[in-house]
């Protein structure tokens, strides 16, 4: 770890993060350098960049990036440039300016690309104010990508944003690229094959009634934040157990797609399960001691997979159906048809809640003991 010192100001260079890559799916890509940061007083700070976009996408975008997190690891200051984003086919110098004080702990900076197409980023540079007032430039590391860049790795940055450490999105190859602002190369991430969903509109779904068509909007908006939470979770992750009264993430959404089907057969069909459809569903259902033993050694994508089919087959049914079929009561529980599906909504927000939770919670995985006892040999 390299040590700078600037006078009321004391610097550590983080650098890259030794750790396993992660490869995870996303519709966008950061890459950064961080540095410790120690200041008795309130200082400004800038982080500057050269960057372009090549792309037919109207969605995409990229920005230079700063973020400081505080002491608590509570966020200080962000600015992604969402706000006013790099569209440019052309080399364009691109400025950040921050603060930092006594409660900051660790800034972070470089840059983002979203969306399909060709972003590119040269000659990073960061300058900290100085006690007199003055902008001092502060060294940092492979800031214009001379030090060859493979699709895997940028050398002395960390794939993955503040919050994200060495992680390597599918979506994006990376690469050098001989058009450059300084020296030889820059770097080079490329987009392919993400499709942004729509978001914040309810309703104006093609086929659908209209009450229906705002309940498939909302049931799909909040299974879309499930999956999203969900989808880049690894196998240690999803089959973790907090207590022995908790759950494990696979579980919950194995759960949410039972409880679902059981919507689907109690409003379509005006019935309960019946005893094929227990032995498949009810273990999930009840979501006891049975669906901790039992829902466990498969990959996130399996229960992903069979929430999807669920779901298609809720949609598919819906839009069959009109808005005065939605007002129907069910006289069993004196609901109407309307009402189990807002119910089917307010179980999604309820459990991803509990996801959220329980996410947050997972303690980094212990590697083997066999990993464990050559690192005691070394």
């Amino acid at each position: 770890m390299k040590k700078l010192i600037i006078p009321l100001l004391l610097l550590f260079f983080s650098g890259t993060y030794a750790q396993t890559q992660k490869n995870i799916s996303s519709v966008w890509m950061a890459f950064c350098q961080s540095i410790e940061i120690q200041t008795p007083v309130k200082k400004k700070f800038r982080v500057i960049a050269s960057a372009k976009v090549e792309s037919n996408d109207p969605k995409a975008w990229s920005g230079v990036l700063a973020r400081v997190l505080n002491k608590n690891e509570e966020e200080g200051f962000l600015d992604n440039m969402n706000d006013r984003p790099i569209k440019s086919n052309e080399w364009q110098s691109y400025t950040i300016e921050g603060t930092i004080d006594e409660n900051s702990k660790t800034l972070f900076f470089g840059g983002i690309a979203e969306a399909n197409g060709k972003f590119y980023f040269d000659k990073f540079q960061l300058f900290i104010e100085n006690a007199k007032g003055a902008f001092e430039p502060v060294t940092i590391l492979n800031p214009s990508f001379e030090t060859p860049v493979t699709n895997t790795d940028i050398p002395k940055w960390n794939l993955g944003g503040s919050r994200q450490k060495n992680v390597k999105v599918k979506e994006y190859t990376i690469s050098p690229n001989k058009s450059s602002v300084d020296g030889k190369y820059s770097l080079l991430l490329e987009g392919s094959g993400i499709v942004i969903k729509e978001t914040g509109k309810i309703g104006n779904v093609e086929g659908a009634s209209p009450k229906i068509g705002d309940m498939i909007s909302m049931l799909d908006d909040l299974k879309d934040r499930v999956e999203e939470t969900v989808k880049n979770m690894d196998q240690y992750e999803i089959d973790y157990l907090h207590d022995e009264k908790a759950n494990r993430i696979g579980a919950l959404v194995m759960h949410l797609a039972a409880a679902e089907k059981y919507y689907q057969v109690f409003t379509f069909e005006n019935r309960e399960f019946n005893e094929e459809e227990k032995k498949k569903w009810e273990t999930a259902l009840n979501l006891d001691q049975g669906a901790r033993d039992e829902f466990k050694g498969h990959d996130i994508q399996y229960y992903l997979d069979i929430y999807n089919e669920v779901r298609a087959k809720t949609i598919s049914e819906l839009k069959k159906r009109d808005d005065a079929w939605f007002a129907e009561v069910q006289k069993k529980y004196d609901i109407s048809n309307q009402y189990c599906w807002f119910h089917v909504m307010e179980h999604q927000s309820s459990h991803l809640g509990q996801i959220l939770f329980l996410k947050k919670r997972i303690p980094p995985q212990k590697p083997p003991q066999k990993e464990l006892q050559q690192g005691i040999k070394k």
